[in-house]
């Protein structure tokens, strides 16, 4: 299939004539029957909201997060080539700043959609960041700031201020404050800190009423909550990781700075056990195959081969899943001599008084019980979609909650939120639903 990128080139007079009508076609700043508004701002969202503007379409691009960039921005390195996330979204970030045709809103969610394909009437709703555009990101109010939480963004293995930056990357780079968290010394603190007057605590929700021709539905997706799995003892012991917390570890901007170590005591881990399919493949979680687990444990693997040289690594799967150009990735990690792998869904996990815990499976290629003890466990959750526990009204999701296109009303689903697929597929996916609806957008002018 021909990117938009590659069409573009072949485009360029008519696009502009496209551009020049698209701008006098405005409603100030209200959208247009020909405008695109994209839900979700992670790597599927970037992606579907700049090839659409890139060809003369007005878009709408909206995040419920305090910043764009979504859960590539929490990654430690893509697979195969293992470079880190950094260059791309920093690239996309730029785009979208260059790109008058794309108008960004954080911690933005859609209220209601009424109307037809072509004629949209969306409402918005802008929580308040307590933090103004005067916002210069010097930091003074988080240095001020005496109240912390858990770090959501490091899935809890540290603490962050109320009045904080989500993290290094961060755009817009502008700081937000956590109301709920603050104190009354707090606030004093961060609005005497912030010397140009950014810091507003009395700031109130917003209400955007917009017109779109066509909706792209870039949603994403969460981490299977493993404590769901009695089994896997998740919660009870601080040796019990998942996938996305070694993720931040392995990152230079995560808890550890980089380190992968056992929380709690910051031990350096001599043995590791992956535990693939936590929650995938089962029809009390997760009936479908989450697509990455398998590559993300053989990546994680090399982050832990690399600090760790002589580690005893143990893999206990289902089925190893690694189709077409990623076998070689797959052959490569296999060929370790201190990696075994057992071919067995894991029973139990039995937590130790070192602070280790012992894994407890049958193997199903000897039909031998394995216990296998082990300094720390990582559980390979799946990849769950973000309207699992419920989608808008009007919107048409299948039993899992991925959401089912509908070219008719223009509405049409990108990335993790059609279904469960790594970062490359992710972005051929949101360049196909920009295709789209730019020829929805099209039609209706």
């Amino acid at each position: 299939m021909v990117s938009v990128g590659v069409l573009w080139l072949n485009l360029v007079p008519i696009v502009n004539i496209l551009r020049v009508i698209g701008r006098y076609g405005m409603t100030d700043e209200q959208g247009t029957s020909g405008a695109v508004l994209v839900v979700g701002g992670g790597i599927s969202g970037l992606t579907a909201a700049l090839e659409t503007a890139e060809v003369g379409n007005d878009v709408f691009l909206i995040e419920k997060s305090p910043c764009f960039g979504g859960r590539v921005s929490q990654l430690n390195q893509y697979f195969p080539k293992l470079c880190p996330p950094s260059c791309g979204l920093e690239i996309n970030f730029r785009r979208v700043k260059e790109n008058r045709g794309i108008r960004t809103y954080s911690m933005t969610t859609v209220k209601s959609v009424t109307g037809e394909a072509g004629n949209y009437e969306v409402t918005l709703e802008i929580a308040p960041r307590y933090v103004n555009s005067n916002c210069t990101a010097c930091g003074a109010c988080s240095a001020a700031c005496p109240d912390e939480v858990a770090n959501e963004f490091n899935f809890g293995m540290d603490m962050r201020k109320a009045a904080y930056l989500p993290h290094e990357m961060a755009f817009p780079r502008r700081y937000v404050i956590d109301k709920d968290a603050l104190s009354p010394a707090g606030a004093e603190a961060v609005v005497a800190a912030c010397k140009y007057g950014a810091v507003d605590l009395d700031m109130q929700p917003e209400t955007v009423v917009i017109q779109v021709g066509s909706i792209i539905w870039a949603t994403g997706w969460n981490p299977y909550d493993p404590a769901k799995m009695d089994n896997l003892k998740y919660g009870q012991s601080d040796a019990i990781v998942t996938n996305m917390m070694i993720e931040r570890m392995a990152s230079p901007n995560g808890p550890t700075s980089g380190k992968i170590l056992r929380p709690g005591d910051n031990k350096e881990p001599e043995s590791i056990a992956f535990v693939q399919c936590a929650g995938s493949r089962d029809e009390n979680h997760l009936e479908y195959c989450s697509s990455v687990c398998c590559m993300a444990t053989f990546k994680h693997m090399t982050y832990v081969r690399e600090q760790y040289p002589d580690a005893q690594i143990y893999v206990f799967y289902i089925d190893l899943r690694t189709p077409g150009k990623y076998e070689k990735f797959r052959e490569q990690r296999m060929a370790d001599e201190k990696a075994t792998f057992i071919k067995g869904k894991v029973a139990d996990i039995i937590i130790e008084a070192d602070g280790g815990v012992t894994v407890v499976a049958e193997d199903a290629l000897t039909g031998n019980k394995k216990n296998q003890k082990v300094d720390m466990v990582v559980l390979a959750t799946g990849m769950q979609p973000s309207f699992a526990t419920g989608a808008p009204v009007g919107l048409e999701v299948d039993s899992n909650g991925f959401i089912i296109s509908d070219f008719n009303k223009g509405m049409i689903a990108a990335g993790c939120a059609k279904k469960p697929v790594d970062v490359v597929t992710t972005t051929q996916s949101s360049t196909a639903a920009a295709l789209k609806a730019i020829q929805i957008s099209r039609r209706s002018n």
